[in-house]
């Protein structure tokens, strides 16, 4: 199978926990590994992640193989203190078609961008940001991996959310992102992704321990009550301001300079 290498700067192969640093950014051939049989990965900076899953023969169909490579990709991932965000989008025209049939009869039992027909409610609650284009349709499927616990705090709207899980019926693009599920509709695909990477750029150009504060600050209120989130949220300030990345935040907006001329601390 192959991994295409258009405009990479950095290849991650999981089966030998190799990083590959590339010099040259135009890469135009094809390489071989066998460890990536079901995705590809690449970055347009050397802080953000591209992750696409890549069965077009089964429409990014979800089974057992390929859930174990997200696990072992995603922890990867996650060890990687170089990655502060990743971009996931499905390769052709649509996101996922959801769990492969074909495999539910197997005795094995079966985790973005996301575009055309879809049953992927799973990971769409997982992420933190989520783009749709405009022919997006999601089929609502209850599968669980967490998409139950997830769906009522991102829409907030338990009344829909049960509609749409005992019904299985259709949601379309509009309705995506008219009920907070999607942050941004596209035209197509190419221009949401392009978007994505602007977005993750920008994330990515800020401080890495302010960011994973402000995310870890906002799940942890997700699931605490307020006085609980309060002290939480007390006790993490208090780690960070003993770092330097106020005072140069402070220093760049009075020197007028941008983020990405800071160094920031690193994780």
């Amino acid at each position: 199978i192959s991994i295409h290498c258009t405009q990479w700067r950095w290849l991650r192969v999981l089966s030998s926990g190799l990083l590959r640093k590339r010099v040259s950014i135009q890469m135009a051939s094809c390489r071989s590994f066998g460890a990536m049989s079901s995705q590809q990965q690449n970055s347009t900076a050397n802080k953000v992640l591209h992750v696409e899953i890549n069965q077009l023969e089964k429409r990014n169909a979800m089974h057992a193989a390929l859930w174990r490579e997200m696990v072992e990709c995603f922890q990867k991932i996650a060890e990687d203190s170089e990655c502060q965000a990743m971009v996931l989008s499905g390769a052709g025209k649509i996101f996922t078609a959801g769990i492969d049939l074909m495999e539910m009869g197997s005795t094995f039992l079966m985790i973005r961008n996301f575009h055309g027909a879809g049953e992927s409610m799973s990971f769409l609650s997982a992420c933190d940001i989520r783009y749709c284009t405009h022919d997006t349709c999601e089929h609502w499927l209850a599968d669980d991996v967490g998409a139950l616990h997830w769906l009522p705090h991102i829409i907030g709207r338990r009344s829909l959310v049960s509609e749409l899980l005992f019904t299985a019926r259709k949601m379309m693009a509009p309705e995506a992102e008219k009920s907070g599920l999607g942050s941004h509709m596209f035209q197509d695909k190419e221009a949401m992704i392009e978007s994505s990477f602007d977005l993750a750029s920008e994330i990515t150009s800020k401080s890495p321990v302010a960011v994973q504060g402000a995310k870890v600050n906002l799940i942890y209120a997700r699931d605490h009550p307020v006085p609980q989130s309060l002290k939480f949220m007390a006790a993490w300030n208090m780690s960070v301001l003993q770092m330097e990345d106020i005072v140069k935040s402070t220093q760049a907006t009075m020197e007028k300079t941008t983020p990405m001329e800071v160094t920031y601390s690193k994780l």
